[in-house]
């Protein structure tokens, strides 16, 4: 195997000999260089696996090194030294592409582990656009830019957050970024942030001492170090109680954690995956989720499409279910054309999983192994943006609340989801709407979300 080769950036010599000594005890040749001009000039002489540079240069900035790699290196993973408790700088590092960055003053054993992270990443096969389609079904334009992005998240180490309608596969997406990284023989744990009660939320998360509490009778480590080394994904990540959001927001900054009960701040390792159905800016507005913490965990973020964005893929889905629900009944389904029209014209507010769903409940139903209409039992087909509204929980409207403001409050909501399903392109919103441009910017006007 060819040794693997690594660039040095930084303006301090000393440091520059104390990451070279470092990197070469692990096997690694190293070049150093002192300031953006060299290194630039040694990036494009040479070939690398690793690029390690200080945020501060002499002659700039070590962003602009992460840009200038990114555009003319961008399988070249880059990570960023910066000062001590400078979080701004990282999270700025890692959305322009870095693949992690460390902070002085430095911790050996911590960059020891980075680098090797960063090798396995550059050492592993280039499968992964093989591996996520034959995961991720679907040959719609949407579906081949989901691929892509994830291709590109699991080159780093950055927080994710995944944000889609229930039932579009945030979850397999998750999996995919981790199975694909260099992670991906270390444990992925997802934790439903909604399915723990909030006193016990704590304990779960960060794991506790023996002796911490009644009934704490042997030390019992926290899903976070459970992940040790690998992804922790936080699905649902919107029901987070404030007081637990105060203490991720600590270890994705610090990255340490404190079980209950321990006196002292355990190092941890693990990369922050989150995702959710609700807007997360909008909690911000209202206050229910905090402002620093969406910044964390939003460094980069992905959007899952729902099933009625990719008309396209329904027949190849239908086919691929249809198949895993004849293993499990022990004969071949099969569907009538018009049941393929019918699915191919419905609406599935509840996406991949309400075709799932769907499928296993007309395979059971109907006659002679083969699925006609009547055994889809799909529902009435409505506006989508109505759909969602007829979906979700009502509203109560308390004593000599007006009418007016009720309604007010779920056209507010519409709205909103409308522009968000379109990235806040107001022209596609108001046709999702079925209203006209003009229509819409006066309702947006009117009811203050300018």
């Amino acid at each position: 195997m060819t040794q693997a080769r690594a660039l040095i950036v930084d303006d301090e010599a000393d440091i520059r000999e104390l990451l070279s000594i470092t990197l070469e005890r692990m096997q690694i040749d190293v070049s150093a260089a002192p300031d953006l001009a060299s290194a630039t000039q040694l990036l494009q002489n040479g070939d690398y696996q690793l690029c390690l540079t200080d945020m501060n240069l002499s002659d700039g900035s070590g962003l602009s090194l992460v840009e200038w790699i990114q555009s003319h290196r961008p399988h070249l993973p880059v990570a960023v030294i910066t000062a001590h408790g400078n979080v701004e700088s990282a999270v700025r590092a890692l959305k322009l592409g870095a693949f992690d960055f460390i902070s002085k003053p430095l911790d050996l054993a911590a960059l020891r582990k980075l680098i090797m992270a960063t090798l396995k990443l550059t050492n592993s096969p280039d499968s992964t656009g093989w591996f996520q389609e034959s995961r991720l079904l679907g040959q719609s334009t949407a579906m081949h830019t989901l691929r892509e992005m994830i291709d590109k998240v699991a080159r780093s180490q950055a927080p994710v957050h995944i944000y889609g309608e229930s039932g579009t596969g945030k979850e397999l997406v998750a999996q995919l970024i981790h199975e694909t990284s260099a992670r991906r023989d270390r444990p992925f744990v997802p934790v439903n942030c909604g399915a723990i009660p909030s006193e016990l939320m704590e304990s779960e998360l960060f794991g506790y001492k023996k002796g911490s509490f009644t009934g704490a009778t042997v030390d019992k480590p926290g899903l976070i170090q459970c992940a040790e080394g690998g992804t922790l994904f936080l699905d649902e990540i919107a029901d987070l109680p404030l007081h637990m959001q105060v203490k991720l927001l600590r270890v994705i900054q610090q990255k340490t954690i404190r079980p209950l009960g321990e006196t002292r701040e355990i190092p941890t390792d693990v990369r922050i995956l989150s995702a959710t159905h609700k807007h997360l800016n909008l909690l911000v507005s209202e206050g229910k989720f905090r402002e620093d913490l969406f910044y964390r965990v939003n460094v980069i973020e992905i959007r899952v499409p729902p099933l009625r964005e990719r008309e396209n893929d329904i027949s190849q889905l239908t086919d691929w279910l249809l198949k895993q629900q004849s293993k499990l009944m022990g004969h071949t389904l099969q569907i009538s054309p018009a049941a393929v029209n019918a699915l191919n014209h419905y609406h599935f507010p509840g996406n991949v999983r309400e075709l799932e769903n769907i499928l296993e409940r007309a395979a059971t139903l109907c006659s002679q192994h083969r699925i006609e209409v009547s055994d889809l039992q799909l529902r009435p087909i409505t506006h989508p943006v109505a759909e969602q509204a007829i979906n979700k929980p009502y509203t109560e409207i308390s004593e000599g609340e007006a009418l007016g403001n009720a309604l007010e409050e779920i056209e507010r909501e519409a709205i909103l989801n409308a522009l968000t399903q379109t990235r806040f392109n107001k022209t596609k919103a108001a046709a999702l709407l079925g209203m006209s441009f003009r229509s819409l910017r006066y309702r947006i006007k009117k009811l203050g979300l300018e």
